[in-house]
């Protein structure tokens, strides 16, 4: 092993002397050389974006992946640089039960139609998940990452060694300070009285001595000036490039925002689509209480063939049934397609029962004296 004790004793010395001469300038008993207020406010925003990002990027994880266990074995993969092996969705694993059940309990029962419907739909919102959680991560946080693992790093790195020139100026300027503090000393002329003649040349030799040291002073100080200036010109340029990092992190994070909609509304397009799918089982099944004879149709599967075709209904010739009727609130606003629909108002109540052969989408809607098929998902049935 190649171990050159000279330079670790002189690193360790200038380490030394540099945690000296920081806690003389934390104590107030040295000179700092000061930045100017400009790169002191590039400082503070590149702390600032350093830090806020750093929280959106953590939060963002615990977002996409509550589990940290999950994270943690994502971590782990990503450092050995290894593949993260596929994992299925909580909504994913949900419906693969469903669907299971619905094999035991039997497909052709209501329960068991009903859980692979629901079962189907959890499958794809699974999907839609994860779709939206490998987009995400590409999109955002990659270049949030990339951000803190690269860039930042690097300024990290030029900070510490601007640090270090400053800390080597500010040597400087204290040992020239020294240095002219004696030189000036050592050329006073002495006192001829009570100085002995030996103490001339004595004199002569110390003032030679200190202009030899001064000289060397002011040249180390102007080397450390020259490297100072040098080392503060790139960390200055690449605090500036924060700017451009704030524009990149804007871009992404509208991509982001754009993701998220897409599968907050693939989500709602899904759950929409189930709900027209269920919204008639669920008023037949309701409308009968406990024990009360029932129609054998509504134990016919969600997707069974109507009796008869919606358009071959004629609503003037529809009579409520004897019991059955429901109220129902009104969700949103809704105008009639056509006279055999009837018009809605948010916030209002109806009327509402079914008849045999509707489509399981519709129900009649009564007002009044007015008359009509209305969409089930416009409603709220009341009980």
């Amino acid at each position: 092993m190649d171990f050159n004790v000279r330079k670790l004793a002189a690193d360790a010395g200038i380490f030394f002397s540099r945690a000296v001469q920081f806690t003389e300038e934390r104590l107030g008993q040295a000179e700092k050389t000061e930045l100017d207020a400009h790169f002191e406010n590039l400082l503070s925003r590149a702390d600032c974006t350093k830090n806020w990002t750093e929280k959106i990027y953590r939060q963002t994880e615990v977002v996409l992946q509550p589990n940290p266990g999950a994270r943690i074995e994502e971590f782990l993969y990503e450092k050995l640089d290894r593949k993260v092996p596929p994992r299925p969705t909580n909504g994913e694993i949900l419906g693969q039960f469903m669907l299971e059940a619905a094999k035991e309990f039997g497909p052709g029962t209501p329960y068991g139609s009903t859980l692979i419907k629901v079962g189907d739909c959890q499958r794809r919102l699974g999907g839609a998940e994860r779709e939206f959680l490998q987009t995400s991560s590409i999109s955002f946080l990659t270049p949030l990452r990339n951000f803190l693992e690269g860039d930042w790093r690097t300024i990290s790195k030029e900070r510490r060694l601007l640090e270090n020139r400053r800390l080597d100026l500010d040597a400087c300027k204290a040992r020239l300070k020294k240095a002219k503090t004696a030189e000036a000393k050592a050329a006073a002329v002495p006192d001829f009285q009570e100085t002995r003649p030996r103490n001339y040349v004595l004199s002569a030799s110390a003032s030679a001595l200190w202009n030899e040291e001064l000289d060397k002073a002011e040249h180390e100080m102007r080397v450390a000036q020259t490297e100072f200036d040098r080392q503060a010109e790139v960390t200055r340029l690449l605090l500036e490039g924060i700017s451009s990092t704030h524009v990149n992190h804007l871009r992404c994070l509208c991509e982001f925002v754009e993701v998220q909609a897409m599968y907050y509304s693939q989500c709602h397009n899904y759950m929409q689509e189930l709900q027209r799918e269920l919204g008639s089982r669920a008023l037949i099944v309701n409308s009968h209480p406990a024990g009360s004879p029932t129609d054998p149709s509504t134990f016919l599967p969600l997707n069974s063939p109507s009796l008869l075709e919606t358009d071959a209904l004629q609503i003037e010739e529809v009579q409520p049934p004897a019991s059955g009727t429901r109220k129902a609130k009104v969700l949103y606003d809704y105008d009639a397609g056509d006279s055999s629909e009837l018009s809605l108002r948010a916030d209002e109540l109806i009327t509402v029962y079914t008849v045999p052969g509707m489509d399981s989408d519709w129900l009649i809607g009564e007002r009044g004296n007015q008359k009509g098929k209305v969409p089930v998902t416009y409603l709220e049935l009341l009980s």
